[in-house]
């Protein structure tokens, strides 16, 4: 579909210089947001009460396949998106990739096996799959055993080469400080189980018993936790947390707090870099096999020649799952896996690093489409990010053009249900409007967002994205879900436009 002003515009030469003046001054009107129409005030006044300013709201609103009249507000002005922008990166990898597309994580040898010992190092070779999980591990492990290996008397070599980022990645300016959060989770070649420990503490009448999931080999706790007789259960963790390296080089976790008898809560945490992390995983579950390593565990390289001797392969779920994982509950470091992936597939030799073949590779995509990509920034790929840009017309566009994609049913099934699940799963319930939208969220401090689909009484889809930069952003969502249902009340609240009323 082409962008909504091209569209009038080949209209109006069909039908001449008449409908020329009509459809240029219903552009007018779309454009114009000193002088709203009824659905724009009614934002507007939601924004006032709120005491944002309506030049930091960005606003794009526009009917894809039925009458109505598209608004924009601000459209043109670069925002910093949010997690938004994960729907830019995840439509271009659909595109570019393809739905089917699938990550393959593989353990070499260049050893011999010799009864049930493996005489060499073992190379775990990562793909930089987003999604690679401690049950996939465990089974990649189990057909190691199931060849009759036991021992492995070599090094466990890590090779998380596949991404190229000779300067590393910069780090997010969080402001939360839990360095810890797995939000912060930074993308690797050897990402496992997105890099996260879950911590879980039980108070019965034997004490305090905590343990962590998954168990890593080398990690250990420090139960600090102390039991009170009587108490309410809390709806989130109580306790804290502290790590630690011992002087034989393990890492230690002391928990400390209070937990009321019969009481269960737990914590998500990310304390090791992925590359010990992985390790620890992969031993600790070789080790629950029955399995043994003699030697270390250690980064390097695979040797790319025939010296060594495929074992074993993992394959991740399609990208139309990844998809769904990320823009659903708008995984970060999912996503940033996703971005590196389409730098790592698409790399030039003039490509300073895989982050400069992504940014390269999704601008040529847009140009492709027809679509400007001045203004645009982009750092990962995900929105966690205090530089990332986009318009409120750029997104729009997409989206447009997303709506007639070959896997636009893949897009908007990924994004999440208004009033049912995913980050809109408590959003808009008072509306009776569950179900009809599919809406992506973004929130940062100072950023509130939205960009989707969503319908009209007159079962019209509609494109909607609105962005809010602010420093009160905290407590402009009530804007967003007003666009949201101004548009789905479109027919009531305006007049119809269409090219066959005109």
């Amino acid at each position: 579909m082409l962008p909504l002003a091209s569209r009038v515009s080949t209209f109006s030469k069909e039908l001449g210089l008449a409908t020329l003046l009509t459809a240029s001054l219903l552009i007018g009107q779309a454009a114009n947001a000193d002088t709203p129409n009824p659905m724009m005030k009614t934002v507007l006044s939601t924004a006032k009460k709120l005491s944002l300013d309506k030049d930091n709201l960005a606003l794009a609103a526009v009917p894809l396949n039925g009458p109505g009249e598209a608004h924009f507000m601000n459209a043109d002005q670069p925002f910093n998106p949010g997690s938004i922008m994960k729907v830019v990166t995840t439509y271009a990898a659909l595109e570019l990739l393809g739905p089917t597309y699938q990550w393959h994580t593989r353990i070499y040898t260049d050893g011999t096996i010799e009864g049930d010992t493996l005489k060499g190092n073992l190379y775990y070779v990562g793909s930089g799959d987003p999604k690679l999980t401690e049950e996939r591990l465990w089974l990649l492990l189990r057909e190691l055993r199931s060849m009759g290996i036991a021992h492995i008397q070599g090094d466990l070599v890590l090779d998380g080469s596949v991404f190229n980022l000779p300067n590393g990645i910069a780090d997010f300016d969080d402001d939360g400080g839990n360095p810890n959060a797995p939000f912060l989770v930074e993308p690797n070649g050897l990402l496992t189980n997105l890099n996260v420990l879950r911590i879980r503490s039980r108070a019965d009448e034997r004490g305090i018993h905590s343990w962590m999931e998954p168990a890593l080999a080398g990690v250990e706790l420090d139960n600090q936790i102390v039991v009170r007789k009587y108490g309410s259960c809390p709806r989130r963790f109580q306790f804290d947390y502290t790590p630690s390296v011992t002087e034989d080089g393990l890492t230690k976790i002391t928990l400390t707090g209070v937990l009321p008898e019969g009481c269960t809560t737990s914590s998500y945490l990310s304390i090791l870099d992925q590359a010990d992390y992985t390790g620890a995983l992969l031993v600790g579950l070789w080790q629950q096999l029955g399995g043994t390593l003699t030697g270390q565990i250690r980064e390097g390289l695979r040797p790319r020649d025939s010296s060594t001797e495929l074992l074993a392969t993992t394959s991740s779920n399609d990208l139309v799952t990844m998809v769904r994982d990320i823009n659903k509950w708008s995984n970060n470091v999912m996503v940033r896996q996703l971005y590196l992936t389409l730098g790592a597939r698409n790399r030039t030799p003039d490509d300073a690093d895989d982050l400069a073949a992504a940014d390269r590779t999704i601008r040529e995509w847009m140009a492709g489409k027809g679509i400007d990509s001045s203004n645009l920034v982009f750092e990962n790929g995900s929105g966690l990010s205090r530089k990332e840009r986009i318009s409120a017309r750029q997104m729009g566009e997409l989206l447009e053009q997303a709506w007639n994609s070959r896997f636009a049913a893949e897009l908007i099934a990924s994004l999440p249900l208004v009033a049912m699940d995913g980050t809109m799963r408590r959003r808009l319930g008072h509306a009776d409007m569950a179900g009809m939208g599919h809406i992506k969220t973004g929130s940062l401090k100072d950023v509130r967002s939205i960009a989707g689909y969503t319908k009209d009484e007159n079962n019209t889809t509609w494109v909607v994205v609105a962005m809010v930069n602010d420093m009160r952003a905290w407590k402009t969502e009530p804007v967003l879900d007003e666009l949201i249902e101004q548009v789905h009340l479109a027919a009531r609240v305006q007049p119809i436009h269409t090219a066959s009323n005109q």
